[in-house]
Formats: structure tokens, C-alpha cells, sequence
């Protein structure tokens, strides 16, 4: 069992930046994969970045890389996201999730937190 909540949205400019932090509870962290996704109004809930908790290895998508850096903290139990050069089109709720390793679905979620790019 894992539980996860969500700081660090707000309202930023574009070209700015905001850390987007997860503070994760439970068991065995070491056995999950940490991600973020992201969802706009009407739209799927998008893929953003994952980490493996065990080795602290990202994996992005493709529309957010070289922008967007993900990061676990054993000591803290928090992931973080860092986005920067943020633009309108990163406006979104935010979400982090948790699955265990080789599982194909994200059983746990957030409750999400809102970011909003203006231009």
C-alpha cells in the first residue's frame, strides 16, 4: 500500500520554473515505479516521467525531455519533478502514481496539483 500526495503547483510565466514534489508513504518503496502525469480538461491523463525507486533512473516522454527532470529522495520519501522553461501548453493538474515493478497498470494515485502557465 502506497500514498501519495501532491505540492508545489501554482501559477508561473512562461520561460519559468516550478518543482513539483510527491511525499510518498509505505512499505518497501525499493519494489515501485514512481511517475507523473499530467491532464488537461476533456483530455486523457498523459504520461509525463518515471522513476524507479530502487536505482533513481528517469524515464521521460518524448514531448518533455531535456525540460522536465524527475528524481527520487530516500532520506525524504519524496519524488520531484523540476520543469523548466515551462510553457501555456504544460498547464495541467499534475499527478504522481505508483505502480510495482513489472506491474502494467499504476494502482496508485494522488490526488493531483494544478499547474498554470501563463503566456
Amino acid at each position: 500500500q502506497v500514498s501519495l500526495v501532491e505540492s508545489g503547483g501554482g501559477l508561473v510565466q512562461t520561460g519559468g520554473s516550478l518543482r513539483l514534489s510527491c511525499e510518498v508513504s509505505g512499505r518497501t518503496l525499493s519494489r515501485y515505479i514512481m511517475g507523473w502525469f499530467r491532464q488537461t480538461p476533456g483530455k486523457e491523463r498523459l504520461f509525463v516521467a518515471a522513476v524507479s525507486w530502487s536505482d533513481g533512473i528517469g524515464y521521460y516522454a518524448d514531448s518533455v525531455k531535456g525540460r522536465f527532470t524527475i528524481s527520487r529522495d530516500n532520506a525524504k520519501n519524496t519524488v520531484d519533478l523540476q520543469i523548466n522553461k515551462l510553457d501555456p501548453e504544460d498547464t495541467a493538474v499534475y499527478y504522481c502514481a505508483a505502480k510495482v515493478k513489472g506491474g502494467a497498470e499504476y494502482g496508485y494515485w494522488g490526488q493531483g496539483t494544478q499547474v498554470i502557465v501563463s503566456s
